[in-house]
């Protein structure tokens, strides 16, 4: 038996992943354990998860492999302080004690942290290192259902690479081109995150909720900044950034020519100024997506499209390249962001190094990307006790039917069950769920619940095979990573009147027969639901049908803004207890609100910052 180890840290979303021979067994992001978003610590908690789940004690582990490069890295910060000396001089004098403190010698470092699993550990010949964008293509093709694709990789930036297209073929891969830093489309989009007042590296998906509220009239603008080539290729005019050598995303030449200052959340509503923004920033990334897709298909031939890097998670752009049927079929890694970078590289050690041969798994080889940490109804109801909670416990067919009701009763509920989901989006283990069709619904949850502004929408989880009856979409999107259109039979048009509403205005006007999933373009973000990857939870959505004759509920994560996804049962009874959700349904167990010890409601939404 082969077993390794992979490790993403230092930057953001550090994670592990653990492999046995060569297929994934467990995947945990750190901060679902430290409670930290976004946390970029070494990951000690995430590999004892991933170590205990796999029955393995550290020096059992054949290899361990970082997912890139440090020294290419800092290569990189070097040359580009030299190339824009002497700018940027004192982000450069910040930034190179800690590289030599902390990242330069990352063997070492890990070693150390290493130790902290077993102190007998010494062994530096079982470490090896991955390039980053290497371990995002890695991530995105093997785990495929693919023998063959094309892997496009984009995010902010790795060791040089921003964006990179690779070949996978059985199980080789091999990167072909590669557009290098400064010119990145991920820190393009992150530069208009913080123009419009959101935190970079977090709220990009804030930026893309935004845009349907606005109208692209700044795309001209953008593209003076921007040079996108027909085959999709682009270059940005640094002048108007200031992320290469500076301590803030953009100069006062960006400032200017949009003719704003950034927006500062603390004490700026968002107007429709930074709506428009959020269009057109988002329609230049959707252009640049789809002329790279159709450039790459037009290359190789390849009927096949893997995609990974942070802008994968544009799940809007990626329903665009969808709806272009640029490709024959497209498959997106669910961890798609540096967390799933810890997977790519133990994947690529395990077939590019070592030269494994490549089972194919057509149904799903991410295992429904619940690869997290499960409690037993013991665990469960021990730790429920330990924190005071009240409780009742149910058969499985009772658990189902109450939970069902609930939901038509238009109550929010907690939802706790089996493996926690490895990547940013829940997926119906740690769930917010509610009744889709409750016009109140969205705004509700986003204000009592999420504590978070009111423009996000909510995503849908809906039964496999109803898809295509509600929604303008035929392919699984079993990881929500794909807008499409409602069906043209549910939408409620708009009047003019409403059309004509200030952007967030639109909230409160019904647009379907399933409000609290559909965004005021029509659009919802979906999540496919299989009997053989989530079976309480298609059993859930099925009874609901049964007394609705809706075949789909309102998916949430499980959490408020600003925190990591609930991982304990502890996690889930104090944001149950520090929200105004109704009902918490964890293991067999259901919790009523009402009947819990008044003593034990806390002002939850000041522990965690905004994100």
């Amino acid at each position: 038996m082969s077993s390794i180890l992979g490790i993403s840290a230092f930057y953001h979303d550090s994670a592990a992943c653990i492999l046995k021979n060569g297929e994934i067994i467990a995947a945990a992001q750190e901060e679902r354990f430290t409670r930290k978003k976004h946390d970029h610590s070494y990951p000690f908690n995430a590999v004892e998860f991933v170590l205990k789940y796999s029955n393995l004690k550290l020096n059992e582990i054949d290899q361990i492999v970082f997912f890139e490069k440090p020294f290419l890295k800092f290569e990189r910060l070097l040359e580009t302080y030299v190339a824009f000396a002497p700018k940027g001089f004192l982000s450069f004098s910040k930034a190179i004690p800690i590289w030599i403190k902390d990242k330069l010698f990352q063997k070492n470092v890990l070693i150390q942290n290493l130790k902290s699993h077993d102190i007998k550990f010494n062994d530096n010949k079982k470490i090896f290192f991955s390039e980053h964008h290497l371990s995002h293509a890695a991530s995105a093709f093997f785990p495929s259902p693919f023998e063959e694709a094309v892997i496009l990789t984009a995010d902010g930036v790795g060791e040089w690479a921003t964006t990179t297209v690779a070949i996978g073929k059985h199980n080789n891969l091999e990167i072909k081109k590669e557009i290098h830093f400064p010119h990145s489309l991920g820190l393009l989009y992150s530069a208009f995150t913080f123009y419009t007042g959101f935190k970079v590296n977090s709220g990009e998906y804030k930026l893309m909720g935004l845009a349907p509220y606005g109208n692209p009239i700044y795309i001209d603008k953008i593209k003076q900044i921007i040079d996108i080539k027909d085959d999709g290729t682009f270059r940005l005019n640094q002048k108007y950034f200031n992320y290469a050598t500076g301590l803030t995303m953009i100069s006062k030449k960006f400032i200017n020519l949009f003719g704003q200052k950034p927006r500062n959340p603390e004490n700026e509503q968002l107007s429709q100024f930074h709506m428009d923004i959020a269009a057109s920033i988002q329609k230049v990334t959707e252009e640049i997506m789809i002329k790279i897709s159709k450039s790459i298909r037009n290359e190789y031939g390849v009927k096949n499209l893997c995609l990974a890097g942070g802008v994968a998670l544009n799940c809007v752009a990626n329903g665009k390249i969808l709806k272009e049927k640029i490709f024959e079929n497209i498959w997106i890694q669910p961890a798609a962001g540096d967390a799933g970078g810890s997977l790519g590289a133990a994947l690529a050690f395990w077939y590019l190094e070592q030269g494994n041969d490549r089972k194919i798994n057509v149904n799903d080889s991410m295992k429904g990307s619940y690869l997290g940490n499960e409690f037993t109804q013991n665990e469960i109801e021990d730790e429920l006790r330990s924190v005071g909670a009240i409780f009742k416990t149910y058969k499985y067919k009772d658990l189902i039917e109450n939970t069902s009701n609930y939901l038509i009763d238009e109550k929010a509920i907690g939802w706790f069950q089996g493996r926690m989901e490895f990547g940013p989006r829940a997926l119906g283990a740690r769930s917010i769920i509610a009744d889709p069709r409750s016009h109140k619904m969205q705004k509700n949850l986003n204000l009592k619940v999420k504590y978070r502004e009111s423009f996000r929408p909510f995503a849908p989880s809906i039964l496999k095979e109803d898809l295509s009856k509600w929604f303008n979409l035929s392919v699984d999107s079993p990881y929500m990573l794909l807008v499409a259109e409602i069906d043209n039979q549910k939408k409620i048009k708009m009047t003019k009147n409403q059309n004509n509403l200030f952007g967030i205005d639109k909230l409160n006007v019904k647009r379907s027969e399933i409000p609290a999933v559909t965004h005021i373009d029509y659009s919802a973000r979906i999540q496919t639901v299989d009997e053989n990857t989530n079976k309480i939870y298609y059993d859930l959505i099925s009874k609901f049908k049964e007394k609705t004759g809706c075949p789909l509920i309102v998916n949430t994560s499980f959490n408020i803004r600003g925190e990591p996804i609930v991982n304990s049962p502890s996690d889930a009874f104090n944001c149950f207890m520090g929200t105004e959700l109704d009902y918490l349904v964890i293991g067999n167990c259901i919790l009523d609100k009402k009947k819990q010890n008044k003593n034990l409601i806390k002002n939850y939404k000041n522990d965690f910052e905004l994100d």
